[in-house]
């Protein structure tokens, strides 16, 4: 699926192009994803249709994580939900 194709997608739901692109949100959820320090790397590169740039690598890591990559997206879909309902309050301590 192209770029294109995505941001189209996105116009249609009401998205200015000043508003967000289909790259800005891959680029927010691999940011948040990694933050959150609860996944592999590699999975949340594989989730991403990163391909590896070391040609060895790429040869030989076949694994797709898909089991964890369901459990990230699950993840990814539940702190939407937080941030669509206002975020999260975050108590701190003095």
């Amino acid at each position: 699926m192209s770029e294109n194709t995505v941001d189209a997608a996105m116009r249609r739901m009401g998205y200015g192009k000043d508003d967000m692109t289909g790259h800005g949100f891959r680029s927010a959820a691999s940011s948040m994803v990694n933050e959150s320090g609860n996944w592999n790397p590699d999975a949340i590169e594989a989730q991403s249709a990163h391909v590896e740039n070391n040609a060895v690598r790429r040869a030989y890591a076949r694994a797709d994580f898909w089991d964890e990559r369901v459990k990230m997206m699950t993840w990814w879909a539940d702190r939407l939900d937080v941030m669509r309902r206002g975020g999260e309050v975050v108590s701190l301590r003095a």
